[in-house]
């Protein structure tokens, strides 16, 4: 149903505007957003915060064009991403599922799938396999990038596939990276590590953050709340900290659960 535009993409800078989107799966009939505005600005991070169910994946599927909204528009570089060539958009694009999918292969070529047609040199494979603080693992394994996953292979714990999912989405350095909910099987060391080394290569990406963790979001730009599908509030950390709302909420609550396991 998604059919592409023509207009190609050329040189681009990754601004992200949503006007006034509303958007209702088809499917269920349920209303994920209503009336979202928000601007990103190129080679900076929004982060998106909420509650499960309140529209954050909506905003990614949107962003990538899986759907399109059931009202107002979504703009790139100022041009409708209906009117843009969809591989263009997809190929400038680094999306990190919630839901990790790897091949049955090893686990240079899962990381090199996300560069293009062609294979990548060794070099950028490690590269992007140390920015998302992957490479010790895959060093520890007797085959290291020589591994194979899958049925035969080695099992992954989540995080280490969460990691490897990354890894793949950065290796080219888009110029738009979407991560969508894609580090809460890692441990917050870890995390801290993997968003390092997003900022390092953010500086020339725009790069949009979806998260329940205020651990993951905090850094950003700019962070969204989202609830039942509208923007709740919107801010850096230090404002809506200040703000005591929903935001100052959702901090404490997950204070709080913190601290609960760290005494357990």
């Amino acid at each position: 149903e998604i059919v592409s535009g023509t207009t190609p993409l050329q040189n681009m800078k990754g601004e992200i505007e949503f006007k006034n989107v509303g958007f209702v799966y088809p499917d269920s009939g349920t209303k994920a957003l209503d009336g979202i505005n928000f601007k990103v600005s190129p080679g900076e991070t929004l982060a998106i915060i909420g509650r499960t169910g309140s529209g954050k994946s909506t905003i990614a599927d949107l962003v990538c064009r899986l759907y399109d909204p059931t009202s107002g528009d979504v703009y790139l570089d100022g041009i409708n991403l209906k009117k843009l060539d969809l591989n263009a958009l997809r190929g400038n694009t680094g999306y990190v599922p919630q839901e990790v999918f790897l091949f049955s292969d090893n686990i240079a070529n899962n990381i090199a799938f996300g560069y293009s047609e062609e294979m990548p040199p060794f070099e950028k494979i490690v590269q992007a396999a140390k920015d998302a603080a992957i490479y010790d693992n895959i060093m520890d394994f007797p085959k290291q990038f020589e591994t194979v996953l899958g049925e035969r292979g080695i099992t992954l714990s989540g995080g280490q596939k969460q990691r490897i999912s990354i890894a793949r989405a950065i290796i080219k350095k888009p110029k738009l990276m979407i991560f969508d909910d894609c580090l809460s099987a890692v441990d917050t060391e870890t995390e801290e590590k993997i968003l390092n080394s997003l900022d390092q290569i953010g500086k020339q990406s725009t790069c949009i953050i979806i998260s329940h963790r205020v651990s993951s979001v905090k850094n950003a730009n700019k962070i969204i709340v989202l609830d039942e599908g509208k923007i709740a509030e919107e801010g850096t950390h230090n404002q809506l900290i200040e703000a005591k709302g929903l935001y100052f909420d959702i901090y404490e609550r997950q204070l709080l659960e913190d601290q609960k396991t760290a005494i357990n």
